[in-house]
């Protein structure tokens, strides 16, 4: 079966327009859990443009489900997440200027780096995960790095549509099958909807999805913990 990761960040974005103290995401955690999550995601910013390191602790503490933890090669961050240890630690590129994370982590351009990075983690008992675009070389590399699980940016597939929509995907199946191949978990999120998941959900050995912005804006018409929930029932199709 299939879990589902609901990455939380928006609704920190909410609060963080005001720099007030609503609405909470430790509230949108409890919620999203009793809709079926199977993990909560965050992503812990350099600018910290909306979760705050008080969020990740309060999570921690807070969350019975998995609390994977989205950062960059980032040192601060990276004390934070050894500090606070979540099951499950993903690492993804990081520009100040995007509105959101833009492509893969190119681990190939930055290996050392990654490799301190990934060490750290591990040496905390943290699992981690590596953020990358569907290419054979990335995967490849991420399994040298000994990454325990490969995140598929889902981006470009969420982007398009019609033909080149089915191109994107037959990408995305070729290096799904190449992170089976090589023994790593499968997981893919970014951009997905309830509208064009099935078709990545339904990829043999999928095994974790992680969605934010499309279930935070359903919620803001139906509740969080009823928009989780459909997203949950979709998936489990």
């Amino acid at each position: 079966m299939v879990e589902l990761g609901v990455n939380i960040d928006h609704i920190a974005t909410v609060r963080e327009a005001r720099k007030t103290n609503e609405p909470e995401p430790v509230w949108a955690a409890a919620l999203a859990e009793l809709g079926g999550a199977d993990g909560i995601t965050v992503h812990l910013r350099e600018d910290r443009r909306h979760i705050q390191t008080r969020d990740v602790e309060i999570l921690r503490k807070t969350v019975t489900a998995k609390l994977n933890l989205e950062m960059a090669c980032n040192p601060e961050v990276l004390e934070i997440a050894c500090r606070v240890r979540p099951e499950q630690a993903t690492l993804v590129p990081e520009r100040r200027e995007e509105l959101t994370t833009e492509g893969g982590l190119d681990i190939l351009s930055q290996k050392t780096r990654v490799h301190d990075t990934m060490k750290a983690l591990q040496d905390a008992g943290i699992g981690v995960s590596l953020f990358l675009a569907p290419d054979l070389a990335q995967i490849e590399m991420a399994k040298e790095l000994g990454a325990q699980a490969v995140e598929i940016h889902t981006g470009h597939y969420a982007n398009t549509v019609g033909t080149a929509r089915e191109h994107e995907l037959e990408i995305i199946t070729v290096a799904a099958a190449k992170i089976r191949e090589l023994g790593m978990k499968l997981h893919a999120g970014h951009g997905l909807t309830y509208h064009n998941v099935l078709p990545i959900c339904r990829l043999p050995d999928m095994q974790e999805l992680n969605i934010g912005h499309s279930i935070i804006s359903r919620a803001l018409m139906v509740g969080m913990t009823t928009a989780v929930r459909e997203m949950k029932e979709l998936i489990n199709q």
